[in-house]
């Protein structure tokens, strides 16, 4: 056993949460991520014991655009900072893990610059893919090379370099020697080189015991990443598209296959493949948005905990707080929230004692993290599984339907109480009938679990928080004596409607594609494509 298996972990976005600026300066250090450590001992009131933070080092924009692996975003405070930050989470019983984007770089990293410095002579030149100096790029250095996603910001490293593998590698080991980290999220692991993995595999054995690599991966056969020789983990992309639309269409068997598929690709076997639950996260919008009705925020959270897995809350949505994609930014997916609004917010909201009352069985039941899983009960509204550990059963029933419903299901012969409402329940000849409320559900304890008088919670369905978002204001209006160079990326990005507006109507994809650009060199070049 490791402490992964026992994790519950709680996702922030550093960037976005201390309501740091778009684009790095480089200037002094601002020590953003210090006004985060007095969220520790939230987080670890609400049942949390593993973090998972990032991106956290010099970037220039929104983080996965390395500058320097080895300093902490300027933006965010300095090494000292995040050795104090770990050191404090660790003081509270909680896991560190950290963001790594070891796929690419940015164009300010030193090796990209020594590219362009000093071109066939760099000694870097190898560090890339595919570098061609008889082709161009759209920042006009004068060659071509391959980036990820289309973005030639994001310069694609060559993971078949020993040179950069064993960069990467002394980047792990440093991080794991000066800041006691406790595992890496890869970045855009389903694009990593599988031998690349295996090499962060061997270095994670030797760095620390129990040393966690998971792996951002959207599709795919899971097991081709988590296995002995990859990844421990990854992202379970599947489950968190089942999660939400099971619930908008009411129907509990794309769950339940969901789930039966990626059990059985494990091998039938609790320790098979653990996957990394969530039911948001940076990159998707905020469930609470995502659902069409929002009553479901609670079967949906039980099931998040309970079923195998490792679970995941993104920061905020223990309030059910909105977050949508708008004009292709992710802003509203990653806003500023200050300690002052977070504490405010405890004492108004009823979903946060729910995320608190599920990590606490959590963190108490061994069953939801080593136990096997059998499917009880399946219709299109109602679901209910168990969880068997040790000769004990934990079972978890659901309802999505507007009205409540007694389902009978198989049981072991004994006492149950349910762990969010505190009702008793007896099992008698091998069956449990207990009444399931509308939109919500229950995880049914065995008696001899709970040495305490379980307290029932009460939830509001309907929840108000609205944190400052970390928005893009409106592209600023263009001083007419600047030149291109002169302006901001705001400015920029307004220069290019109005120079659209003169060739016809812009529609709103056209503004989303200009919005969704914040890169000044990009822009610049797009700009003077019009003259």
């Amino acid at each position: 056993m490791a402490w992964y298996d026992e994790a519950i972990f709680y996702h922030i976005y550093p960037l976005g949460m201390t309501g740091s600026p778009k684009q790095n300066p480089y200037g002094e250090p601002v020590h953003r991520l210090n006004t985060l450590v007095p969220f520790i001992a939230e987080i670890k009131r609400l049942g949390f014991n593993a973090l998972y933070i990032g991106p956290l080092f010099e970037s220039v924009g929104h983080g996965y655009e390395t500058t320097d692996y080895k300093k902490l975003d300027t933006r965010l405070g300095t090494n000292n900072d995040l050795k104090t930050f770990v050191s404090e989470c660790h003081k509270q019983g909680i896991k560190v893990v950290l963001d790594g984007v070891f796929n690419h770089t940015g164009r300010d990293f030193f090796a990209f610059q020594d590219i362009k410095q000093y071109r066939e002579a760099s000694k870097y030149k190898d560090w890339y893919c595919n570098v061609n100096f008889h082709g161009n790029n759209e920042y006009n250095d004068g060659f071509s090379y391959d980036n990820w996603g289309g973005y030639d910001l994001l310069a694609k490293l060559n993971q078949h370099n020993p040179d950069v593998r064993e960069y990467i590698a002394d980047v792990i080991r440093f991080w794991v020697r000066e800041f006691d980290i406790d595992g890496i999220r890869l970045d855009a692991a389903d694009v990593l080189d599988f031998g690349y993995m295996q090499m962060m595999r061997n270095v994670a054995s030797e760095v620390k015991k129990d040393f966690w690599l998971m792996g951002e991966v959207i599709h795919g056969d899971y097991i081709r990443w988590v296995n002995g020789d990859t990844l421990h983990s990854v992202t379970n992309y599947h489950l968190h598209k089942a999660l939400y639309s099971g619930h908008n269409d009411r129907n509990y068997f794309e769950i339940a296959h969901t789930v039966r598929r990626l059990y059985e690709m494990g091998g039938n076997r609790p320790d098979g493949l653990k996957l990394y639950n969530f039911v948001d996260n940076h990159d998707v919008e905020r469930i609470y948005t995502k659902l069409s009705n929002k009553s479901h925020f609670i079967p949906v959270h039980i099931l998040l905990y309970t079923l195998p897995g490792v679970p995941s809350v993104y920061y905020g949505s223990e309030f059910g707080i909105e977050g949508k994609k708008e004009y292709g930014s992710d802003d509203s997916l990653r806003p500023e929230i200050t300690y002052e609004q977070y504490i405010n917010s405890t004492k108004e909201n009823d979903f946060i004692n729910l995320i608190s009352r599920l990590g606490k069985i959590r963190q108490e039941t061994k069953a939801l993290s080593y136990g096997d899983y059998k499917e009880l009960l399946l219709t299109n509204c109602q679901y209910a599984f168990s969880r068997n550990h040790n000769g004990k059963s934990v079972i978890v029933t659901v309802n999505n339907g507007d009205d409540d419903f007694l389902m009978t299901v198989p049981a072991l012969n004994g006492e149950y109480i349910g762990g969010i409402s505190g009702e008793c329940v007896s099992a008698k000849d091998g069956y449990i009938s207990v009444t399931v409320k509308a939109n919500s559900g229950e995880i049914w304890l065995p008696a001899a679990l709970s040495d305490e008088k379980i307290k029932p919670i009460e939830i509001k369905t309907r929840q108000t928080v609205v944190f400052k978002e970390n928005v893009k204001p409106e592209p600023a209006t263009v001083k007419q004596n600047k030149t291109y160079e002169e302006m901001t990326v705001e400015e920029l990005q307004g220069a290019i409607i109005e120079r659209m507006k003169r060739n016809g109507p812009v529609t709103e994809q056209m503004k989303k594609d200009v919005y969704e650009n914040i890169y000044h060199n990009s822009l610049l070049t797009w700009i003077k494509s019009f003259n």
